[in-house]
């Protein structure tokens, strides 16, 4: 900051601009006519606006706010709570004919074009992180090795970490801190008195952790979360700008309701 142009905006118009952007998807050009500017002026204001409110980082308390994957496992260390991961998928335009990697952006889920991220929460669905976007094509588990979830897990304490199945193989690996559902070790012939404990430890493992999905699903009620349409490189600004914003409305009401 400094050595551009001045803003033809005050910082206010730019960061309202920017929110309601994020908030409502708004397309830049009607920004433009709200604010009696050009659309090149508003497209630099949430440029810059985005970035600093990626590098904000999650609140979780009025003095401490997580900015990377690190912090957050020194975080649940720290105060003894569970941890809740996810990965979540967004869709996004599809790449030019013949451009480079255009096929990696193919969820092989749900066969769109898509980038995901991972969602950390804890135990009470508060967002604590969000990893930068990656293409679709990546697996769960393949993306939380490339963050170095495995590696932190084992340079400190204990610390427990509930994941869905996509995260299976990374139990033994972090000498159990992760938990995913229990795999059933019967293929055919499953006893009725088995089957029925399965049945009970898989629901229960779904009921904690149902509350990242709930954290997922207020992340994509920003439209800017639910179907991107602008550039694919600004994804990893703009879902960390989110989760921001969520985070510090989630520790608002949460400090609201202890209060009561």
């Amino acid at each position: 900051m400094g050595a551009d142009a001045k803003h033809r905006l005050k910082f206010i118009d730019r960061l309202l601009a920017t929110l309601v952007q994020l908030r409502h998807g708004v397309t830049h050009d009607v920004l433009a006519g709200w604010f009696g500017v050009d659309h090149s002026t508003i497209t630099r204001a949430i440029g810059g606006v985005r970035l600093l409110l990626a590098e904000r980082g999650c609140t979780v308390s009025p003095d401490v706010r997580l900015r990377s994957l690190a912090e957050v496992v020194d975080h649940l260390r720290a105060s003894g709570k569970t941890g809740i991961i996810d990965g979540t998928e967004i869709r996004v335009r599809r790449p030019a004919a013949r451009r480079k990697g255009r096929d990696t952006f193919i969820s092989g889920k749900n066969k769109q074009n898509a980038v995901k991220s991972m969602v950390v929460t804890d135990g009470e669905g508060r967002v604590l992180w969000c990893s930068p976007a990656r293409p679709a094509s990546c697996a769960d588990i393949t993306h939380a090795r490339q963050l170095g979830l495995v590696r932190l897990l084992a340079d400190g304490s204990a610390v427990e970490i509930l994941a869905d199945a996509g995260y299976q193989g990374l139990g033994p690996q972090t000498g159990g801190q992760m938990v995913t559902p229990p795999h059933c070790k019967f293929k055919q012939g499953t006893p009725d008195w088995y089957e029925e404990i399965h049945e009970r430890r898989r629901k229960a493992h779904s009921s904690h952790r149902i509350r990242v999905e709930h954290s997922i699903a207020n992340l994509k009620n920003w439209r800017a979360l639910a179907r991107h349409l602008g550039r694919r490189e600004h994804m990893g600004d703009t879902v960390r700008a989110v989760a921001g914003l969520l985070s510090q409305q989630q520790s608002a009401n949460l400090a609201a309701a202890r209060q009561m």
